[in-house]
């Protein structure tokens, strides 16, 4: 007998439709699973056979063929045991339940207990367009999945549950739908906290207004971790399209909260600086998203940049640039989102005290030299706000006077990006950061003084046409702060202060 039962496959983080047919018939005892399945794919059939002797039925003794259609992509995990152990009892008579409406996920115990599985909420998201009414999930990733409103998601703890259900015999409750609660505090973090270091505050406020990427340069203690940290809470808050993205990328690394599924806060990764590329950009067999795309619509904090490998660096530069990480890999090639905000730290040298005012630099010249080195042109020119963090002295430390918090530098950010919304309606641009050439003509208007004053910084510090285009967009976003409709001098000379400390360390 013949039998279909629907699922859902991924790859990356795209899902699609995928149906389950299985074929008893006749013959030699055989189980073939076909369809390209990966090892877990093809492991389903041990985990099967012994969930459905244990759950009570009678595993059939003829030749069954399970096919995993389409057949031209391949699949991975074991996310597909339930669909499996439901087709096979259709098709040998042992069950009969009409599922022409439902889809079924989920990796079995040799006992029948369903288990968690990745990726439910992408796959809740395709099931829902596929028109399929009820989507039968484990029950760990049931609160997952209802997220998204239109569909029923039950989640199961066990194939008798099931069964028992699709026989009408017990009727489950499919999870409540959960609404966005919005952004999470950050009590424990606040911009308040950091003593001194008002230029760079400023040059963060300017970063989380534009969506800009920042270099902070300064010796150990002087506060660059404590700033970058911070960042994330002076940040827009999340929208839900913004929220389902980031959830997604999460829900397929296998790092979802069950308690609170849903993405609500800017990512903040902190990756090690032993990390590899592939670490950076995703990687494995079937790729996984990596730090870039786990930070995406947040913050990547690269704390000791030049500690870095070269390679892993580098990597960088293709993201930023495009807003997407694409890894090729035989199976197939995946795209993952990456608009990030990067914020790197690094000390001037070595031991870290290059240029400190009291305390001596025990670094030669050339070691100097070598270590800034480890950071290439065109990564520091795609970095683009230059930030030097000096030594915090007691004056400072010890002044009792509340600084502003977070909560008061955000509301500005978020009129300049309300600004910035307006502005960029129906473009697909988020902020100005992401501004394409031909737009950066349009909506970057100088006038004749912050135009000449560009011209004259442009021969004068020789700077690149990307570092062209970086100085508009950190200008546009600093006179967005200050309300300005056209860029004024006093905004590129700004801008230009944060891009000259490539000339202080990199060109001495």
């Amino acid at each position: 007998m013949f039998s279909m039962v629907k699922s859902i496959g991924i790859f990356g983080i795209d899902t699609y439709m995928i149906r389950i047919e299985a074929d008893v018939s006749g013959g030699l005892p055989s189980f073939d699973i076909v369809g390209l399945p990966d090892t877990a794919v093809k492991e389903s059939r041990d985990r099967v056979r012994a969930a459905v002797k244990n759950c009570g039925f009678k595993f059939p003794t003829g030749r069954i063929t399970v096919n995993l259609a389409p057949a031209d992509k391949k699949k991975e995990g074991a996310v597909y045991d339930l669909p499996i152990l439901l087709s096979i009892l259709l098709a040998s008579g042992q069950i009969n339940a009409d599922m022409s409406d439902c889809a079924f996920l989920g990796e079995l115990s040799l006992d029948g207990k369903i288990r968690s599985v990745n990726g439910v909420l992408a796959m809740c998201i395709t099931a829902k367009q596929a028109g399929i009414k009820n989507l039968f999930t484990p029950l760990d990733n049931a609160t997952e999945g209802a997220v998204i409103e239109g569909i029923d998601v039950y989640g199961v703890s066990d194939v008798k549950e099931l069964l028992n259900h699709l026989n009408k015999s017990v009727t489950l409750t499919p999870a409540k739908h959960i609404v966005q609660s919005g952004d999470a505090s950050f009590d424990m973090l606040d911009f308040s906290d950091v003593k001194g270091q008002l230029s760079a505050k400023k040059a963060l406020e300017i970063a989380a207004a534009g969506g800009h990427n920042i270099l902070l340069i300064g010796p150990p203690g002087a506060g660059k971790s404590m700033l970058a940290k911070r960042l994330p809470t002076i940040l827009p808050e999340m929208t839900f399209e913004e929220s389902i993205e980031t959830t997604k990328i999460h829900s397929v690394a296998g790092m979802i909260n069950k308690k609170n599924p849903i993405v609500t806060t800017r990512p903040f990764r902190a990756p090690h600086h032993t990390i590899s590329a592939a670490g950076l950009t995703g990687g494995g067999t079937v790729p996984k998203p990596g730090e870039i795309s786990l930070a995406h619509n947040g913050v990547l904090f690269l704390d000791e940049l030049p500690e870095f490998r070269r390679d892993a660096m580098e990597a960088l530069r293709a993201p930023l640039e495009d807003g997407v990480v694409t890894v090729s890999r035989v199976s197939g090639t995946v795209t993952y989102p990456s608009s990030i905000t990067l914020v790197a730290a690094m000390n001037p040298c070595p031991c870290g005290y290059y240029g400190h005012p009291t305390k001596p630099c025990s670094c030669s010249a050339n070691a100097v030299s070598k270590y800034l080195n480890r950071i290439s042109g065109p990564m520091l020119d795609r970095l683009d706000l230059h930030v030097e963090v000096p030594p915090v002295d007691y004056k400072s430390l010890n002044n009792s006077a509340k600084a502003e918090t977070s909560a008061q530098i955000r509301e500005r950010v978020n009129r300049a990006r309300e600004i910035q919304n307006r502005r960029y309606a129906g473009t697909g641009i988020t902020c100005n950061a992401r501004l394409t050439p031909a737009l950066l003509r349009k909506f970057c208007v100088m006038t004749d003084d912050a135009s000449d004053c560009l011209n004259r910084s442009f021969d004068e510090l020789g700077l690149s046409a990307r570092a062209y285009d970086r100085i508009l967009k950190v200008s546009r976003t600093i006179a967005d702060i200050e309300g300005s409709e056209k860029i004024e001098k006093q905004h590129i000379f700004a801008a230009i202060r944060f891009r000259s400390l490539d000339r202080k360390y990199w060109n001495e």
